[in-house]
């Protein structure tokens, strides 16, 4: 039985025929691409965490408004308070109450929000980049 030998692939064949100065040159240029790559893959992946932010963010603010619109009611409270009129005065106090618990509710629901974005870092991008690295080490020789 004849045992033949592996013949190199064309790609590995046209690496061989390379000068080391036209090797490195292109391993130079692929890195280059390739951290490129990674910066915009972390531009996306920031963009979008900052927009799913901006959602708990803006509930935080309607949380504020809601606060806001609390304390216009106490104010209408108390002034109703000093004209004894009972039945005036206890809706006055009803509405503060619910609009406290409005104001209460949105934070929770703005904290949550925010919480769910998680770590303001690129996850995706740092596990690329950790792929990048073993399979580097992988390919070294």
């Amino acid at each position: 039985m004849a045992t033949r030998e592996q013949q190199p692939s064309d790609t590995q064949q046209e690496l061989r025929d390379q000068s080391t100065g036209d090797l490195v040159k292109q391993l130079s240029q692929q890195v280059t691409t390739l951290v490129r790559q990674e910066v915009e893959l972390a531009k996306a992946e920031m963009g979008e965490k900052g927009r799913k932010a901006g959602v708990g963010l803006g509930m935080f603010g309607g949380a504020g408004v809601a606060g806001l619109l609390a304390l216009g009611s106490l104010t209408a409270f108390l002034i109703l308070v000093f004209d004894l009129a009972i039945p005036t005065w206890a809706a006055a106090l009803i509405v503060t109450v619910l609009w406290a618990a409005v104001a209460g509710v949105l934070a929770l629901q703005g904290r949550e929000k925010v919480r769910e974005v998680g770590k303001p870092i690129p996850e995706q991008t740092a596990e690329s980049v950790k792929e990048d690295v073993e399979w580097l080490k992988g390919h070294r020789k």
